[in-house]
């Protein structure tokens, strides 16, 4: 049963020990996994509202975001994948290593300093560039309970097991006590390709979708005219590498004026400058177009639309399902298939469409796009396709967490708690 505020009051005026948390979002790059690291910590203060959670992260627009009472935020340097697959770091004028030096001492100072009952770290099992070790050490040396949180698709089972053997994910699957999945069984397996142990296999529990609601606080953005009645919404994320897809729904726009819906774009806060102002005198021209620079709060804007046209990857799955948009989703295959992965299995059990991007260097045919958002009048929304326990997610992490919880207040080891994965 959630404690009250007044029990929160109470504990700290009697000096009881309340839980702690601490959650780690490697964020080189996007807003996948903050926002998920986010929706996790929000639902854990609701159920448990004297616990105090601390989210980890080096993602450069964390403070953009709304948080619930009893979680904040720790902000390590930012590093960023260049072109060529290397790291450098973001912001400061420091080698790499020097970068992940520091961000491991902030991670392992802040871990000591919490002294967190529960550890979560958001899907690398090593942290980026192992930086989250010596923090597992330690905590788990203290008794915290550590829990691996991956999405419902990693990559391709081949690519991951190549990744996870070159960067000792495996064997630092031995660090955790449990491993959720956040998804179905029934939809994907993300870790079937591995050949784990058995040991390991018993620590997995599939959760289901992390679902969504609207945000608590008002929503202070001015949205376009064509936001007051039907239209499309596009959107991709953090937008570092949703180029192809925004060109081809303006493509399809200018080579269709008759298109009956308008569509309303949704930059994200990492669209190139340049390419964001390309776009722009673009849509400048046609009438029925209009786009927006970046929405910390897109589900106000996801629940007024007719339809979503997404790339999919898993926050933006997660809202179309939670918000039930008929949906379009255009995948990216590179750098990982998990996009491609996602989209086909949700096509399969008719929760939305999608429209596979041509190979490199064939032309996207804007009359394809065109043709797909006509297609979006008559499509039926996610919740038509009845798929048990779907966006269970946060329910059931609120009542995996609870026993350790308790356990927390009651000063005992939580690694003793055992929790039925169903």
């Amino acid at each position: 049963m959630p404690y009250s505020n007044r029990g929160r009051m109470a504990n700290l005026k009697s000096g009881l020990r309340s839980p702690r948390v601490l959650i780690y979002s490697h964020d080189t790059f996007g807003l996948g996994h903050l926002r998920r690291s986010r929706a996790i910590a929000n639902a854990l203060v609701r159920s448990h509202p004297d616990a105090s959670v601390v989210i980890i992260s080096g993602s450069p627009v964390i403070g953009s975001f709304e948080y619930g009472d009893g979680v904040d935020f720790v902000r390590v340097p930012g590093v960023v994948k260049l072109p060529n697959g290397d790291y450098t770091s973001l912001n400061l004028n420091l080698g790499l290593d020097e970068a992940v030096a520091l961000r491991e001492t902030i991670i392992r100072s802040t871990a000591a300093a919490l002294q967190p009952d529960i550890v979560i770290v958001d899907k690398e099992p090593t942290g980026f560039r192992g930086e989250i070790i010596p923090t597992l050490e330690d905590c788990r040396k203290r008794g915290a309970r550590l829990v691996l949180g991956i999405r419902d698709v990693m990559d391709d089972p081949t690519l991951l097991a190549a990744e996870w053997s070159r960067k000792g994910a495996v064997e630092a699957l031995n660090f955790y006590d449990d491993i959720w999945v956040y998804g179905l069984r029934e939809f994907y397996e993300p870790l079937a390709g591995l050949g784990l142990p058995q040991p390991v296999l018993e620590k997995l529990v599939y959760t289901g979708y992390l679902r969504r609601e609207l945000p608590q606080e008002p929503q202070l953005t001015r949205h376009p005219k064509i936001t007051k009645g039907p239209f499309v919404l596009v959107t991709t994320g953090g937008g570092g590498d949703g180029d192809e897809l925004i060109d081809w729904v303006i493509t399809s726009y200018e080579a269709d004026p008759d298109l009956p819906i308008p569509a309303l774009v949704v930059f994200g806060p990492f669209t190139p400058r340049t390419t964001r102002r390309s776009f722009l005198e673009r849509i400048a021209k046609l009438p029925n177009v209009d786009a927006i620079m970046f929405d910390s709060k897109i589900e106000y804007l996801m629940n007024k639309a007719s339809a979503v046209i997404a790339m999919g990857g898993y926050n933006t799955f997660c809202e179309i399902l939670s918000l039930d948009k008929p949906a379009l989703i255009v995948p990216r295959k590179t750098p990982r298939l998990e996009q491609a992965i996602r989209a086909s299995c949700a096509e399969r059990l008719g929760l939305l469409r999608q429209l596979e991007t041509p190979p490199p260097g064939d032309v996207r045919d804007p009359a394809r796009m065109a043709a797909a958002i006509r297609a979006l009048a008559s499509q039926q929304p996610p919740s038509k396709a009845f798929v048990p326990g779907l966006l269970d997610g946060l329910d059931r992490i609120e009542s995996l967490a609870a026993p350790w919880l308790e356990a927390a207040r009651r000063g005992e080891p939580m690694r003793r708690i055992v929790v039925a994965a169903e």
